[in-house]
């Protein structure tokens, strides 16, 4: 607070002052120029060392303010939705094989089952006619038998 209350009152006459472009950037910029003047009022060397220091850990936090505010849940969900979109036609091709296969075997199965229904219809045909011809001699040998026991 003092900073920025000696940086206010020196603020017409400074040279290096620059009208404020926001809450975030002035607080820095007035902590900035704060230790730009008052290292302006030491030797030359020592100075410059305070003001390449500060510069240094204004840059270093402007850069972890910028790293936290990266969007980090956003980036991962849209490398994702990238790799979705690079692996998708590879997927839809081996869903197509898997359908293609899959209506194919079906249809043999139907097929075959239709062939077994044809060949079981046959063969159940076959043994009703026989034994239809047994019961109907059966029923002539009892009517025979009957017709010569009278």
């Amino acid at each position: 607070m003092a900073a920025e209350a000696f940086v206010q009152d020196r603020h017409h006459n400074d040279v290096l002052a620059q009208p404020d472009h926001g809450a975030a950037t002035a607080s820095g910029l007035s902590l900035l120029r704060f230790f730009l003047l008052q290292t302006l009022r030491l030797s030359p060397q020592f100075s410059f060392m305070l003001i390449f220091e500060a510069a240094l850990r204004y840059v270093r936090e402007s850069e972890e303010i910028r790293f936290a505010m990266r969007p980090l849940e956003l980036i991962k969900r849209v490398k994702e939705i990238q790799q979705e979109a690079y692996e998708k036609p590879e997927t839809a091709k081996e869903k197509d094989t898997r359908q293609t296969v899959a209506v194919d075997l079906s249809k043999r199965l139907k097929d075959l089952h239709y062939v077994n229904d044809a060949t079981s219809f046959k063969a159940l045909e076959e043994w009703r006619k026989r034994k239809m011809e047994r019961a109907r001699l059966r029923q002539l040998e009892k009517n025979g038998t009957l017709a010569t026991q009278a």
